[in-house]
């Protein structure tokens, strides 16, 4: 499905500026490129061009960004949800979180709700309206920036799988990784997938090389397909067959990800299950306690079954880490973005 049409100057770099805004002169191109990744909002701002470009750009644009922050929440442990307007109308979130040596993450999302439909995710249970352009992603990343200074990682784990919007995301990746630009290094940027496996081997063949998150959940084939309707089409075979080809061409680590629910798939055959599954690869585990979420069939596991199934992993030998709890407060943990939003006014 399409984006919402023209790409904003937040989404462009300087020789695409040069050609949409009409500079005569490549140079003011690279000036307002430069204005964009210092995080200016208004044409008004970029003080070293013209008075004259500067209102001719606000009548071509009409406003430097395609978006705006419709509301912001703060939780008490300091993460921030933003929820983003689209000049369509419709609506995303993303969210800011700072752990405890001080470290800054932007959770961007790459679509308007979301088509993989997983049944302990509300993004999952919001439907899907469109893709989002690369200046849609970038400007989350700008108002986040805004209100929190330095941002020192990206994660695609927002609302909607990322590997189905390669095209977009990957444009915003070279912005925030370009040296005249943003300048984020790669190694910190990291694309989360439910397990698209075309995908998965496009970004293997394709690039870019950044850091490849991929939502397991279960080891147990039947269950998946009930959480993750995504099993149905690339199963656990065809999912490992991708990431073992993954990892021969681009020789990294994986991230797997267990939002472990303490009703379905947190007991010790499913710990066990899981060791099997990811031994032959070259991966680290992170345990993340189930988010609650109103009205969906899970619950959160406890902590007599968060530590046994830990157990079984680390003396299997595998690298585990549990997720610390973040943005709760806010339902802007894994799994809760959209809680309260309505996807198109």
């Amino acid at each position: 499905m399409e984006t919402a049409g023209k790409i904003f100057p937040s989404g462009l770099f300087p020789a695409e500026i040069a050609q949409d805004a009409g500079f005569s002169d490549a140079f003011r191109a690279r000036q307002m490129y430069s204005w964009i990744v210092k995080g200016v909002s208004d044409f008004a701002s970029m003080t070293n061009l013209p008075a004259a470009e500067r209102e001719r750009l606000a009548s071509l644009y009409g406003s430097l960004r395609s978006s705006s922050v419709s509301s912001e929440l703060e939780d008490s442990d300091g993460s921030l949800k933003l929820q983003i307007r689209l000049r369509d109308g419709s609506a995303v979130e993303c969210v800011l979180l700072e752990d405890i040596e001080g470290r800054k993450t932007a959770c961007l999302s790459s679509q308007v709700g979301c088509p993989m439909g997983c049944t302990f995710c509300r993004t999952g249970q919001l439907g899907f309206l469109r893709n989002l352009g690369p200046d849609e992603i970038l400007e989350q990343y700008y108002f986040l920036k805004e209100r929190r200074g330095f941002i020192s990682n990206v994660v695609f784990m927002g609302m909607g799988e990322p590997l189905l919007n390669l095209p977009a995301v990957r444009k915003a990746i070279a912005l925030l990784s370009d040296h005249d630009g943003i300048g984020m290094s790669m190694r910190k940027i990291t694309i989360s997938t439910s397990g698209v496996v075309p995908g998965i081997l496009d970004l293997a063949k394709n690039g870019p090389k950044v850091r490849l998150a991929v939502s397991l959940t279960t080891a147990d084939n039947e269950l998946r397909s009930e959480m993750m309707p995504v099993n149905k089409s690339w199963d656990l075979a065809a999912l490992k067959e991708a990431l073992l080809t993954y990892q021969k061409i681009t020789r990294e680590r994986i991230t797997l990800e267990v939002a472990l629910t303490g009703n379905r798939n947190a007991s010790p055959a499913d710990a066990r299950k899981l060791v099997q599954w990811v031994k032959p690869l070259h991966a680290q585990v992170n345990l993340i306690p189930w988010n609650s979420i109103p009205d969906l069939p899970f619950t959160e596991p406890d902590s007599n079954q968060l530590r046994t199934f830990s157990d079984i992993i680390e003396k299997a030998g595998l690298i585990t880490v549990q997720r610390m709890h973040r943005g709760r407060g806010v339902m802007g943990a894994c799994g809760q973005l959209g809680d309260t939003l309505i996807l198109k006014e």
